[in-house]
């Protein structure tokens, strides 16, 4: 199964491309879109429904797993996010991909196994899991890496639980 896990900005939107076949991980390709700042949030918008647009039809991903909205301090900086996460979402959608939402708590329990994990310690897990020789940069490519990572463990242990995984009937 194709993997894509966003981590959605304004100003970037890390990507990140996994094969999941049975319960291996394999780094397809991952990277980042960026926006300028200082022009129209609509222009930004627009830049990242146009960017997200071409990925999805490159790499075809069955799921695009998406990074919950999370915030505590600055509600215009939640708005423009929540507007990016909408045209990811839409352009998700019209590539026919299925969309799945996550939590940073349940990113962090999937990739580390702890909810209260630091930044460094699932940029290390990233890296480990996936073999890559080095950890992502920027940071939200690491961090679209562990959502999409947390897909594929959440659908390996779906799979488990209704028997459709390895043992299953």
């Amino acid at each position: 199964m194709k993997i894509m896990g966003i981590d959605p900005g304004i100003a970037i939107v890390g990507y990140g491309v996994i094969d999941q076949v049975g319960n291996r991980l394999k780094p397809v390709n991952y990277g980042s879109i960026q926006t300028e700042a200082g022009l129209p949030t609509a222009t930004r918008l627009k830049q990242i429904y146009d960017a997200a647009t071409t990925l999805f039809s490159h790499f075809k991903p069955e799921v695009v797993a998406i990074e919950k909205l999370f915030f505590n301090r600055n509600v215009t900086t939640a708005f423009t996010v929540g507007q990016a996460r909408g045209v990811i979402m839409l352009a998700a959608e019209e590539a026919g991909a299925a969309i799945t939402e996550y939590t940073p708590l349940q990113v962090k329990m999937a990739v580390v196994g702890y909810g209260q994990a630091q930044k460094r310690q699932i940029q290390e897990m990233v890296k480990t899991l996936l073999k890559l020789p080095d950890i992502p940069k920027p940071d939200d490519v690491a961090d679209a890496l562990g959502v999409a990572i947390c897909q594929a463990h959440s659908t390996t242990f779906t799979s488990l639980q209704t028997g459709k995984g390895r043992g299953g009937s």
